[in-house]
């Protein structure tokens, strides 16, 4: 494979962003800041690691590693602008298959007008993919997740462990899909971030949010953590998919918790503004369910608790820890 073909291969026809003098063809991008603050993220997949051959085609692997960084800027309340690709690339992968990985990151892409403008390529032993994205808020209006206070409601949006159970059937099944598991395995080729949502919620005065990429269980705990606040709340409240109630009656609350990668966005807002918040997703037709509230710090530090048969429990993070490679 040729690099320089390859690369002409990938490189657009024509930008969108008009603040963007200079892309892919030179040694560095350049663009002009606008009157708004830039926000930034980058995330990288490895092969064997968050994504395997036997569950998706190239084309989802290039949409999912795009969407688990608009994901993180969706989370920042930030509008999408600019993205970077720095790709391995082993002996096994063709350059046809590679176009393609390309195209299913344009496809997403495309959707909010982002431009790819640069990156880097290489050749190794496995497919990596780090992906950087570069977006915008307005003026001291990124959102953090150190603000929530106690009294305010949380919230989360979509339905939780759709992404799981859809990989669950991918690994273990794999044939015969019912209409129910089809849904599945949509949620977790090709999950949708919560992009136009975030946007909407521009004119609150203060709103927590965090992507659920590693489940809600680690969400929450990292709210409380910034934010030096208990949250409560009640699994009951949680919202699930009538897919995954059907297909999995016996696991969806534990991946609902656990199982990450749903990129839905857990959030606080004050009671008073939780109001903006139901008309931001009536607006976008993303359901937002209330699943409980932020209260005063009882400890040293920040807590989750989950009611859940007729009791409270510490819900403690869970999921994939990419360190240690296990899952607690």
């Amino acid at each position: 494979m040729d690099e320089f073909s390859f690369i002409r291969s990938i490189q657009p026809e024509y930008y969108q962003q008009s603040s963007l003098i200079k892309g892919i063809d030179d040694d560095a991008a350049v663009f002009r800041p606008t009157d708004r603050d830039i926000v930034t993220a980058v995330d990288t997949m490895v092969e064997g690691v968050h994504f395997s051959r036997e569950t998706m085609e190239p084309a989802h692997i290039g949409y999912r590693v795009l969407a688990a960084n608009l994901s993180d800027l969706a989370a920042m309340g930030s509008t999408p602008l600019f993205y970077m690709v720095s790709i391995t690339i082993p002996p096994n992968w063709q350059q046809e298959e590679l176009e393609v990985l390309y195209d299913g990151m344009n496809q997403l892409a495309s959707r909010y007008k982002m431009d790819l403008i640069g990156g880097d390529t290489v050749s190794g032993r496995e497919l990596s993919l780090t992906v950087t994205v570069i977006g915008s808020v307005p003026k001291e209006k990124a959102r953090y997740r150190s603000v929530a206070k106690p009294g305010d409601i949380l919230f989360v949006t979509g339905t939780l462990g759709d992404s799981r159970a859809g990989l669950e059937w991918l690994l273990n099944d794999g044939k015969g899909a019912t209409e129910d598991i089809t849904y599945l395995i949509e949620r977790h080729r090709e999950p949708t971030p919560r992009v136009e949502f975030a946007e909407q919620l521009e004119e609150l005065e203060r709103v927590a949010l965090n992507d659920v990429s590693d489940g809600i269980a680690n969400e929450a705990n990292e709210i409380a953590e910034a934010s030096d606040v208990d949250l409560h709340m009640d699994l009951e409240s949680l919202p699930f998919s009538k897919q995954i109630r059907i297909s999995y009656p016996d696991q969806y609350e534990e991946w609902g918790l656990s199982g990450g990668e749903d990129f839905e966005l857990l959030g606080t807002v004050s009671e008073a503004e939780w109001i903006s918040v139901k008309e931001a997703a009536e607006r976008t037709g993303i359901p937002v369910t209330k699943i409980g509230q932020v209260n005063v710090k009882q400890g040293s530090s920040g807590v989750v608790k989950i009611y859940k048969k007729q009791q409270w429990e510490v819900l403690k993070p869970s999921g994939y820890t990419h360190l240690t490679g296990e899952g607690e």
